[in-house]
């Protein structure tokens, strides 16, 4: 590398802020009109540079301020989740989604010109051609007139976060909500299971006409949004959306064709086995999560107990690991349990201004509290190596089909530690929960993705049609589905739980595609582990810098869209669970 590159690189790389702890992080809302006034001065440099520094001055200048009003609002939005009852983080949400949306023109001007840049050829010999992807697709999307529909969606998103956070019932006495009620689902005792689901069918269907309206009105915004951009349907803005590059929805229809033909059957006969396991003639939809007939395998204990375990094991598995599960410790970058008010599900965000990833579940009390400490601290440091590792903040994080593999296969990477998670008396059952878990949820991810293509390709289909739809998707990837004569979900209520749906249309089936690719690094890890693990520190390290497609090759991976990949991936699994 020549000394001039190199103090580029050390320039692009910006010094994180400290952070004493993340309750501490003072929250202010940016002035937007002094944010515009900025960026409109770097978008004038941008354009009036003379060399391919002052393009570059000008370009990294605007990233920096983009990344503090970033930070602000990811502060504000993981303080309005911890408790969507805060009116005031809920009105700086509503702020964000205004102001987000508005600064679009100066966004889409920032991109036009970088496109057309004098000096592109030296921006892509410093930091690759992945930034002008990027950049092709964003532009795509840019338009002043979707503006009212992009803040509209917003608002309805905040709406049904809001409906669905406040769902609650009561269960054996017990005031519990959606995740309350988890535990009780995974019950040994199958009429504690069946109410513990009749309980949470009931909160569904309660808010069933709500959820039904409120997706009707995010199909409409979204749709009219993609005619306004000229695409042939919200399909196609999905994609861009998520930032597609290097396939559509024919090589993904592909993909779930491979999963129909190659683990469905597979599915099936494990589900046999289950039935017969837990001494039942007929597996029954509230059977489905309990796998062993004296009930699943609990971690020891709750937060107190499982985050010391998860920092011992992340000191054992890495230098790398170690120092970030440390970071994020010391620091207060997670908020696991579950209380009222607070919204539902779980995610890893970041905070470029700190260089910080945040964490957010609600434990439960199951199997599914370790897998926070995996899968979302696997995105958390796949984040946390990237900002050390990338010049710029487009590269911090990739597309989610990669980001998922870095999260789901931190989770087999733990393998070798679930004895301290759960006890050495069940570490078999909670690898074999596991494993099979990864397997037989890939039919259900691949529903959710086809129904989302059959909803876009026909907007106007009603509550009824939809219901319908996700019945006859479920015949063909879920055939031993019972709902045992629940009018509810026999009629195709279950899509309705999926959050994604609403939120993050075409992401669901990103988890299939990385699955695969992870049960690809497991069996590595089984072969060489090691070689597995530079591999897969290798592929965190490289962020979003490449396109899918290369990311899978810099880590030796198929291609799951192949013919046959998705057989090569998964029949050591398959095996490894018959065995």
């Amino acid at each position: 590398m020549d000394k001039m590159k190199e103090k580029r690189e050390a320039s692009s790389k910006t010094e994180a802020l400290n952070m004493e702890s993340f309750s501490k992080v003072e929250y202010k809302r940016p002035n937007m009109g002094a944010l515009k006034k900025k960026m409109k001065s770097y978008l004038r440099a941008l354009k009036k540079a003379k060399t391919y520094e002052e393009a570059r001055a000008a370009y990294l200048a605007s990233l920096t301020e983009t990344g503090h009003i970033e930070t602000s609002y990811v502060v504000a939005s993981i303080r309005n989740t911890l408790d969507t009852t805060d009116q005031y983080y809920d009105g700086e949400m509503q702020f964000f989604n205004r102001a987000v949306a508005q600064l679009m023109p100066v966004s889409k001007a920032f991109t036009e010109t970088l496109l057309r840049s004098p000096f592109r050829a030296q921006f892509e010999q410093e930091y690759g051609k992945q930034l002008f992807t990027l950049a092709e697709i964003d532009q795509k999307m840019q338009s002043n007139k979707i503006i009212p529909d992009l803040i509209r969606q917003g608002k309805l998103e905040n709406v049904y976060r809001k409906t669905t956070a406040g769902c609650k019932t009561t269960f054996r006495g017990e005031e519990v909500n959606f995740y309350g009620l988890l535990k009780h689902m995974e019950s040994p005792d199958r009429e504690e299971r069946k109410e513990a689901y009749l309980a949470w069918a009931k909160l569904y269907e309660d808010i069933s006409e709500k959820l039904d309206k409120q997706y009707d009105k995010l199909i409409r915004v979204r749709v009219r949004m993609a005619k306004k951009l000229d695409l042939p349907n919200y399909t196609a803005l999905g994609y861009l959306g998520m930032h597609r590059a290097d396939y559509g929805p024919e090589e993904v229809a592909r993909f779930r064709e491979q999963v129909r033909t190659v683990i469905v059957p597979a599915v099936a006969k494990l589900r046999e086995k289950q039935a017969a396991r837990l001494g039942v003639e007929k597996l029954k939809y509230y059977d489905e999560t309990c796998v062993f007939p004296d009930g699943n395998a609990d971690p020891i204990g709750g937060e107190s107990v499982l985050v010391p375990i998860a920092r011992r094991m992340y000191r054992e598995i890495s230098p790398e690991t170690g120092e970030f599960f440390d970071f994020l410790s010391e620091r207060g970058l997670f908020d696991l349990e579950t209380r009222p008010g607070k919204h539902i599900g779980g995610y890893c965000t970041y905070l470029p201004d700190y260089k910080a990833p945040f964490i957010f579940s609600n434990f439960n009390g199951t199997a599914a509290d370790v897998n926070v400490l995996t899968h979302e601290a696997g995105h958390a440091f796949a984040g946390y190596t990237a900002m050390r590792s990338q010049p710029l903040p487009a590269y911090l994080s990739s597309t989610s089909e990669v980001n998922e593999i870095h999260s789901m296969t931190m989770e087999h990477f733990a393998y070798p530690y679930l004895k301290d998670f759960f006890g050495e008396e069940h570490v078999q059952k909670a690898k074999y929960a596991h494993l099979s878990g990864s397997l037989t949820t890939i039919p259900y991810l691949v529903s959710v993705d086809e129904f989302q293509h059959r909803v876009y390709e026909k907007p106007a289909m009603g509550a009824k049609e939809r219901r319908a739809v996700w019945h006859e998707i479920e015949q063909k990837y879920l055939p031993w589905r019972d709902y045992d004569g629940v009018p509810f979900l026999e009629e195709g209520g279950f899509w309705m739980q999926k959050q994604h749906i609403f939120l993050y249309p075409f992401y669901y089936v990103d988890y299939a595609l990385a699955q695969v690719c992870a049960f690809q690094f497991y069996g590595r890890m089984k072969q060489d582990h090691n070689a597995a693990w530079e591999s897969y520190l290798a592929l965190c390290r490289a962020g979003g810098s490449k396109g899918y497609f290369d990311l899978l090759r810099l880590a030796g991976l198929e291609i799951p869209f192949e013919e046959g990949s998705v057989e090569r991936s998964v029949r050591h699994v398959i095996d490894e669970l018959n065995a």
